[in-house]
């Protein structure tokens, strides 16, 4: 068996057998084929797809290149919450904390982020002190104390996923629903959960761009799922604006404290809503009328927001110490009209030109930068009515870019609304 036979298998849209894609990835890995020639297998699978039994293949070989978690040690009931990527994505920081209020367990392995969307670490980096590596007892620990844990990925686990996706990045082999699908799962199943959330973005700030995709994307993920004997739930949501109204590591924890203090933009609370019924119902069974009766409760007795304290101090942070950049521009809108649309990619990639985001693994962080938007699509604006605000450092700001991002027209636009459909469960 060969690389270069397996190449010009899947190049003549043939199906690859689980030997070779076996020996394709593991060979990558030990480092006997190279990465031209790995970027060769990865283009002529863009082209030509994979079926669902290679993508398990996949999938598998992936997921035993390094650990696997047990979480048999943790007590109750575990469910994990994977974003498949967008601007002010910051439902992780509000999720956990509400469902350990309410009896779930969330033992998460988050990532940083690369392009224009923020990782969750990165967004806990924000707060001074907080600890993203724990050991897997502390780890443990935590979980079963508190109800929920936040931790960087392991240096071991999925080893070559990590490897993939780095060559991916960069040869332009990222869109391709067989390789998103293993890349995902892979690490999702790794992490341990039997409950696994998918939070699948739509839009034009988002990896999926169209609901097709999307569809498709999911019934990958959920077959994966049971093959594993894994709960897979996929809920499409809406990325075509930013959620919420803050962008940027440190302004997302503070615009997710305010919301474990009841104060909830629309389209945010729409989502954290869906996502709590959904994982109380595929955990424990609960209804959907019961289980938003339930997370009221614990937001308005101050319960979930104490969850979120609890958490933060036991991984050391400081959560009276987030760091914000102390220079702000305010931009009002020049324009009276109805916000038609947002152009989220290039608002995101904005945000990361000022320090929000990195373009290479290497780039440093700029933890108090990013946006505040203080409209959202469908919203009335007046001449000199504040659009954003601006919390920069270092960099320079193009105020007409930032501008460009917002369409405002004469005509009434109808809100959006932020769920699409739920798939699986």
């Amino acid at each position: 068996m060969n690389i270069i036979d397996i190449i010009v298998k899947k190049k003549n849209k043939e199906v690859l057998t689980k030997e070779e894609i076996e020996y394709a990835i593991n060979s990558y890995l030990d480092g006997t084929v190279k990465d031209y020639q790995m970027s060769a297998l990865l283009m002529a699978i863009v082209l030509n797809g994979m079926n669902m039994e290679e993508t398990y293949y996949l999938t598998n070989v992936m997921l035993y290149s390094g650990d696997v978690n047990d979480l048999s040690e943790i007590k109750g009931d575990v469910v994990d919450k994977h974003s498949t990527g967008g601007v002010g994505d910051k439902t992780t920081l509000i999720l956990g904390p509400i469902l350990a209020s309410m009896g779930l367990k969330m033992a998460k392995m988050s990532g940083r982020g690369l392009g224009h969307t923020g990782g969750t670490i990165d967004k806990l980096e924000s707060i001074k002190g907080f600890k993203v590596e724990l050991s897997r007892d502390e780890f443990i620990k935590e979980v079963n104390e508190i109800g929920m844990s936040v931790i960087s990925q392991s240096g071991n686990i999925v080893p070559a996923d990590k490897k993939l996706y780095q060559l991916r990045d960069v040869t332009g082999t990222t869109e391709s629903i067989p390789l998103i699908a293993s890349s995902i799962m892979s690490k999702k199943i790794a992490s341990g959960s039997k409950n696994i959330i998918i939070d699948l973005k739509v839009g034009n700030g988002a990896l999926m761009k169209d609901l097709d995709s999307a569809r498709e994307l999911a019934h990958y993920m959920i077959e994966i799922g049971k093959k594993f004997e894994r709960n897979v739930v996929c809920v499409l949501t809406n990325m075509s604006e930013p959620l919420g109204k803050n962008i940027g590591n440190g302004l997302e924890v503070l615009e997710s404290i305010d919301y474990l203090n009841g104060k909830a933009s629309r389209d945010l609370k729409e989502l954290i809503t869906k996502l709590v019924t959904v994982a109380m119902k595929v955990s424990v069974g609960m209804s959907e009328d019961d289980a938003i009766k339930l997370m009221n409760e614990k937001i308005n007795s101050g319960e979930a927001l104490d969850k979120f304290k609890q958490f933060v101090k036991a991984q050391n942070g400081d959560i009276d110490n987030i760091e914000i950049s102390s220079k702000m521009l305010q931009i009002n809108s020049s324009k009276e009209g109805f916000l038609k649309s947002i152009n989220t990619l290039k608002l995101g990639e904005l945000a990361r030109n000022l320090g929000a985001g990195r373009l290479s693994k290497e780039d440093e962080i700029d933890y108090g930068v990013g946006f505040v938007i203080n409209k959202k699509v469908g919203d009335l604006i007046l001449p000199g009515e504040e659009l954003l605000k601006v919390y920069y450092n270092k960099k320079d700001i193009r105020i007409d870019e930032i501008l460009s991002c917002f369409e405002v027209v004469e005509e009434p636009v109808l809100k959006q609304d932020i769920i699409i459909e739920v798939i699986g469960g």
